[in-house]
């Protein structure tokens, strides 16, 4: 489908395309984009839109061009969840990285050009003037569905493709409505384009209420799950294109938002209102929310089940690894091998590109240089005690082993020589932990496991040394991690890094929605609806398990300081919240569970930390150090200000609170 894209919008004659289109529409209606009212106008190029239904391959091109406003998610500096919370840090004394979403994690959000502007297109990433036009991804959609629907239109289309196409569509106008409602709150329906020729009246917008979005979006994507088809059959051309599990996925993904604190009965919300006084949040809670995400969740899981998806499992190996390797490429794997068994929904136009920026300069490899291997998103030392022990419990729980003197060193032996390099000194909090650290996870003495293994396997292979002059460490004006962290779960280990040659990253359609995240999904409704419940457990167990875990029940009743945790609901609710930060940990959905679960409050309001990276000896490294003081203000920071450009050209719109 990238290649489709690229050939579809970019290179071929007579595409309407987001700019190019704008610039047709500017002509005829002067400030057609610069203005919300606008977003939903039909531009006065008929002839165009003529041309583009008349034939099956300009409708194609259409369609493409649809897709083509998804964001760009694999990409960290264009995805807000990746830098905008308290997961990835970037260097903190050099703004020449600093991007549009790590700027509102330095607390410099505005309402007078907010950063990642969604609503109005701006600001999107890494400058101040890239684009990301959301609306008119939806108003490109409307066009298309009333086009498509018209019996007169694209003869030489079969009634059954029309009806797929259809379908796709609907999905993508209810997925992007979705996206600027998990930002924004209520948000305006935009179900049809008001013709160019309206009053001034007509073309002023309301928020609506949010169960009325919520509702819309719903019956939209239950619209479009009656066209999809149950799978791609065509996998040579048309993977990444929307099939039947992908839109119930979405389906369980905005039931789960609708019923989550943030969105249902917030007491915060409860006298907001628009211009008119219609109140925009309901302020009652309501139970039943969470009966109908359950349920959703389970629809969804049925349908990725009967149609082949599964959690990933690294089981055919080559190359003689340990059994400590394969559980980590398990991990690993699950989230960069290209569509893979878990994967129900991978963005094609959408591939990881940051590798680079992940990786660090390896021990045991020549070919070190900064350009090529930069570690500078870096995991913050929160982020690092969030995984749970060896045991299988958070480490502040465990009765067993003790972590309460984390900084202090400790030397890696030969048992441990797959996790952390044999004899190297490093720090308690990297010893005794669970195998999503170390598979997600590059540290200094950490074993960095990748296929061009000089060695051949995973003996005397690659591994991290980061402190003050070392090859992975500080030192280097611009590419360094702040905190002394690394990200390996996004670099996959089919990217070769060795000495003799420069290296070639090998990259992935980002994978938007996993099966293990619909497993964590249906756990958590089923614990809201049905408290403590052990089918919760089962699910929460089959993700454990894949990680190289024992069962809830084994490992709390064993380890835990509080065996009987799972027993209640509050607390079950407690260790499938942290399950989900952990199994999704980079994946863009920190951000948002923070928010829906409203524990950025507390969770952003907290000192961002990490190692001593200008230390050259292990004791003078291996230090606690507070990098930034974050913080989080509520109600304000919950929602994404729509902004004064906005809020001044469409009278109807108001700003959200705090704002």
């Amino acid at each position: 489908m990238k290649r489709i894209l690229r050939t579809a919008i970019y290179k071929r004659p007579g595409v309407i395309r987001g700019n190019a289109f704008f610039c047709l529409a500017l002509i005829i209606c002067g400030s057609l984009f610069s203005c919300k009212k606008f977003l939903d106008i039909v531009p006065d190029n008929v002839s165009t839109l003529d041309n583009a239904f008349k034939l099956r391959n300009e409708a194609e091109k259409y369609l493409f061009t649809c897709y083509s406003y998804l964001p760009n998610s694999g990409n960290l500096l264009f995805n807000p969840a990746s830098l905008s919370g308290d997961e990835i840090w970037l260097p903190q004394n050099d703004q020449s990285l600093w991007n549009a979403s790590f700027r509102v994690a330095q607390e410099q959000q505005n309402r007078s050009d907010p950063y990642v502007n969604v609503w109005r297109g701006t600001r999107s990433g890494g400058g101040s003037g890239d684009s990301w036009p959301i609306w008119s991804g939806i108003r490109h959609c409307n066009i298309f569905l009333e086009n498509l629907r018209n019996p007169a239109r694209v003869p030489d289309m079969t009634a059954e493709e029309k009806l797929r196409w259809i379908g796709e569509v609907e999905f993508l106008k209810a997925y992007y409505h979705f996206y600027l409602m998990r930002m924004y709150g209520p948000i305006p329906l935009i179900k049809e384009n008001v013709p160019l020729e309206s009053t001034s009246d007509d073309l002023g917008v309301n928020r609506m209420p949010l169960d009325s979005c919520v509702n819309y979006i719903s019956s939209l994507l239950d619209s479009a799950v009656t066209k999809l088809p149950t799978k791609i059959f065509d996998e040579n051309n048309e993977l990444g294109r929307v099939t039947q599990p992908v839109a119930l996925a979405m389906k369980a993904k905005l039931l789960l938002l609708a019923a989550s604190p943030l969105f249902n009965g917030n007491p915060d919300y409860a006298n907001f209102t628009d211009h008119e006084g219609v109140l925009l949040f309901n302020p009652t809670y309501d139970p039943g929310k969470w009966e109908k995400a359950r349920d959703a969740a389970l629809a969804a899981i049925n349908s990725a089940h009967e149609n082949g998806f599964s959690l990933y499992k690294y089981e055919l190996d080559l190359y003689g690894l340990s059994d400590v390797t394969k559980t980590q490429l398990s991990i690993r794997n699950a989230v960069t091998e290209r569509f893979n068994r878990e994967h129900i929904w991978a963005l094609s136009n959408s591939y990881f590109g940051n590798s680079a920026g992940c990786i660090p300069p390896l021990t045991r490899s020549d070919n070190g240089l900064r350009d090529n291997f930069r570690g500078y998103f870096a995991p913050t030392m929160k982020i690092a005690k969030m995984f749970y022990s060896k045991n299988g419990v958070p480490i502040e729980e465990d009765k067993t082993l003790d972590f309460s003197d984390y900084t202090t060193t400790r030397t890696a032996t030969e048992a441990e020589k797959f996790n952390i390099e044999q004899g190297y000194v490093s720090a308690r909090l990297n010893f005794d932990r669970e195998p999503r650290f170390y598979a997600d996870l590059g540290f200094d003495g950490s074993v960095w496991y990748m296929k061009s293994s000089s060695s051949g396997n995973d003996q005397n292979t690659y591994y991290v040394s980061s402190k003050n002059t070392q090859k992975a460490g500080f030192g280097h004006y611009l590419y360094y991690s702040q905190t002394g962290y690394f990200i390996k779960k996004l670099v996959s280990w089919e990217s070769t890094v060795q000495s003799s040659s420069a290296p070639v990253f090998k990259n992935y359609p980002w994978p938007e929605i996993r099966l293990a995240d619909l497993y964590l999904m249906y756990a958590e409704a089923l614990n809201e609806a049905e408290p403590a419940s052990a089918t919760a457990i089962t699910y929460l167990d089959m993700v454990r398990e894949r990680a190289g875990l024992e069962g809830v029940v084994a490992s709390w009743s064993q380890f835990s300081k509080n065996p009987t945790k799972y027993t209640s609901q509050a607390g079950l609710r407690a260790i499938i919240q942290r399950e989900r930060l952990i199994e999704l940990a980079f994946e863009g959905q920190r951000f948002w569970d923070l928010r829906r679960w409203k524990l950025a409050a507390s969770e952003l309001n907290s000192d961002i930390k990490g190692w001593n990276i200008v230390g050259k000896s292990a004791a003078d490294y291996n230090i606690e150090t507070i990098i930034h003081d974050q913080h989080f203000i509520t109600p304000r920071d919950y929602l994404w200000p729509i902004g004064n450009y906005d809020t001044r050209r469409n009278a109807k719109l108001v700003e959200n609170p705090g704002w």
